[in-house]
Parts: C-alpha cells; structure tokens; sequence
C-alpha cells in the first residue's frame, strides 16, 4: 500500500497526489505555506478519498463561520469518492464531526487514527489543536506522549509535547523536550515557540529575547500564523525591557499586515495593542486599521477565545459592531452545543462584558466582570501567554478605578515571575504612592531606572 512520509497509508498511487499529501502533513506540522498545496492535489484527484478530507480540514483552520461551507465541496467528493481505506474514512468522518462543530466525536476520531496508526502525527497535532481550544493541557500532554512513542525521531513531535509540558506548567520538562527538538532540527518553529513559553514564564527576558532574535532569521517560509506568532513571543520579551521602539517596529513590520483577513493574525495584533497601551505607548492610529477586518467577525462565535479578542478590537476603536458581537454571544450562551454551553455562559459572556466595559471606560464594572471570568479562563483555550491579556487589562482596569489595593496584589504577584518587568514597576511606582508607601515606590522607580540605564 502506498504511505505518505511518516509511514501512514494512503489511497493513491498518483505521485502529485502523493506529495500533496506530504505537503499537508507536513505543512500542518512545520507551520508551513506548502499545506496548501492540497487544495490543486484533492481537485486533481477527485478519487482520493484522503487527498479531499485533509483539503476540507484545510479549509476548517480558517476558524470562521464560513469555514464549513467552504470545507463542503471537499466533503462532499470524499463522500462520492468513497468507500475508501480505513484511515481515509477517519479522516472524513473527522471532518464532518469537526464541520458539524461535534467536538467530541471530533476528539475520538482523531485519538482513534492515533492508535491504529502510531505515527500518524497529524491526527496528533489534530487533537492537541481541539484540546488546545477548550484548555485540556493534560490531554495534550497524553496524546503528545503517544506520538513520541510512535515517532521518536521525528523533531516535530518533540514540538508537540514540549508545548503540552509547558500548558501543564512542567517548566522543566517542557524545556528539556524543547531544547532536544531543536537539538534535532534547530529551525523546528514549534519547539522554539514552547521554548520562548518557558524562558518568559521565568523570567529568562534576556536569554529569551536572544534567543528569539537569532532565531526569526528562519522565520520567512513559515504560515501566518506562525511566523506572526514567534514575533509576538519576541515583541512581550521587549516590551518587559521597556525597548517600546522595537516593540512597534515589530508589531508594524511582523505582527499586522501578513494575512490580515486570518483569524490568528487578527487576535495577536489585538493582544499586542492592548499590551502596548497598558504599557503607556501611544499606538497612533493602529486600532482603526483593524476595524475593516474586525468588521466581518461581529457575529463570530467559533471559538471564544478569538471571539473575546474581536469584541475588545471593536470596541477599543469604538465601533457599534462590538455591541452586535456582544449580543451574538449573549445568544450563543443560551443556544450552543451541550458540550459547550456553560463555557459560553459562564466563563466568556461576563468576560466580554468585562472587556466591553474596559473598551467604553467603565472600569469598576469591567474589574467585577472580568474578576468574575477569570477564574476559570482556561477552559475557553488559548494559552497561558494569550489568556494573560485578560487579567492585564482586568489590572489596567482596576488602576484606572484607583483600586489600589488590588493592584498592589496583582502587581507584586506578577514580580515573582520577572522582578524587572519595566511597565509592572512603572505601574507599582504610581500604586504606592497612592497607598502612601513613597519607600516603595521609589525602589519601583529605582528598578526601572536600572534596566533603562543598563543599556
């Protein structure tokens, strides 16, 4: 039977099917542009039960509403093109679980082709992606240990776990599979990515911007999304330092502006703006040029962590749109599937409500509703350096009220992980001098003096 690269069987003998194949598999796994050749193999072979599944996935990760329509003609032909090899069908059954938004069967399906195919790793980076999405780290961790069994040469699967180690909070660990994945293959995207998580829950600043530096000259041939993403990394270990102007050159020249129409381009361009200005940066106009891209998300509810970020974009440039996204949400938590209905109502609805009333200034209110939220953030996915957007714009709120003793907390909780954390002591600076606390202040201004001064 003929395999793709890894090993796994395939349904064609076609050679430009074949590589289609591989270049989806492995354009999943490396953050690569080369996934999309699926898209001319699956038209060109319209036999291919497997070539047309993974094209309809392909058009699943645009992560809109109209994700699934677009998904349908590849369904469809799977279906025609069928009955097909076992793991052919999988995936299309996959793909129709996953169009129909049935998470769960979603999840079984993709474990399944995991265990009848051990180094099936894209079913792997499948579940991970789905278990990413609803905030189950362990069971990222138990399906990326399974395909370090299945591929224990393979640098991307090292990848895998190293980032499902680190969303467990395994630091150690996390670093160790991070650092043996690069050992295999020092470009390998994904390994550097888990690696910036670890250096900058650490606090590592100086070694972690370093490290990202010399590594974004091999950014060039990734996704959007990847290659957006690592930069974002970059960007947070500047802005720790106060170097606000590389900050910006990163933002205007790696973080906005390489596919805009995507939905993870989109969120780290909101997260990073919002980081800027509760760092005290003028963004000049950069929130309105968001706006005819936010636009189209006003009654996005696929995920809700990216529709948290498309409200507050919205609102922050004070359009009516953030309103319409509002009440969308307000709808999908009372109407969403069983399975997630009480995330939309319990954890995202009183956070966007939260959010919504930071972006119009209401900031007692946006404290009481994010606080409310918090709490249980993790189960609306994204991970542990996405989600701390919200609990830094629950402190901004909570600076902007005067509620200085909670920002004190929040303050000098977060020091734990980066004593010098530039806008942090700049913000702890004001706090105590407000609490009448002028010895503790000037150590803040003193802390910031030094890492300026340093360079």
């Amino acid at each position: 039977m003929t395999q793709d690269y890894l090993g796994n069987p395939i349904d064609s003998e076609r050679e430009e099917t074949r590589q289609a194949i591989d270049d989806f598999t492995g354009g999943v796994l490396t953050y690569q542009t080369r996934a999309e050749n699926i898209l001319v193999g699956a038209d060109a072979d319209p036999a291919s039960v497997l070539a047309n599944a993974l094209a309809g996935l392909l058009m699943m990760f645009a992560e809109s509403p109209q994700a699934p329509s677009l998904a349908a003609r590849y369904l469809q032909r799977a279906w025609a093109a069928g009955p097909g090899i076992p793991r052919a069908e999988r995936y299309t059954a996959l793909l129709a679980a996953w169009s129909a938004d049935d998470l769960p069967e979603a999840l079984r399906l993709s474990e399944q082709l995991l265990e009848e195919h051990p180094r099936d790793l894209l079913a792997a980076k499948l579940n991970q992606y789905f278990e990413f999405n609803r905030g189950n780290a362990p069971a990222m961790l138990r399906i990326a240990l399974k395909a370090v069994k299945g591929a224990e040469e393979v640098p991307q699967a090292y990848g895998m776990l190293a980032f499902a180690y680190e969303q467990c909070h395994l630091l150690e660990e996390a670093e160790a599979a991070a650092r043996y994945a690069l050992h295999l293959l020092p470009s390998e995207p994904w390994a550097q990515h888990a690696l910036a998580h670890v250096l900058l829950t650490r606090g590592r600043i100086e070694e972690g911007t370093q490290f990202l530096e010399e590594a974004s000259t091999g950014w060039q041939g990734l996704n959007s999304f990847m290659y957006t993403h690592n930069w974002w990394h970059l960007a947070l270990f500047h802005l720790a330092r106060g170097n606000d102007r590389r900050v910006l050159e990163i933002y205007d020249q790696h973080v906005w502006g390489i596919f805009p129409e995507y939905s993870q381009d989109q969120i780290g361009a909101v997260s990073l703006l919002a980081r800027l200005e509760f760092a005290g940066i003028d963004v000049g106009p950069r929130w309105e040029a968001l706006l005819p891209y936010l636009r189209e998300r006003r009654a996005d509810v696929v995920q809700p962590f990216l529709s948290l970020q498309y409200l507050y974009g919205l609102a922050r440039a004070g359009q009516e749109e953030a309103g319409e996204l509002l009440e969308a949400l307000r709808q999908q938590a009372r109407y969403a599937p069983d399975f997630s209905r009480a995330v939309w109502a319990e954890v995202t609805l009183p956070a966007a409500e939260g959010l919504y009333a930071h972006a119009r200034g209401e900031y007692a209110l946006a404290a009481r509703r994010l606080g409310q939220a918090l709490p249980r953030l993790g189960e609306i996915g994204g991970s542990h350096a996405q989600r701390d957007l919200f609990a830094l714009i629950e402190l901004d709120a909570q600076l902007r009220a005067g509620d200085w003793l909670a920002a004190q907390q929040a303050l000098e909780l977060r020091r734990r992980y980066d004593a010098l954390d530039v806008p942090g002591n700049r913000h702890l600076e004001k706090v105590y001098a407000a609490l009448g606390l002028p010895q503790e202040a000037a150590r803040a201004a003193r802390r910031v003096a030094r890492v300026l001064g340093d360079r």
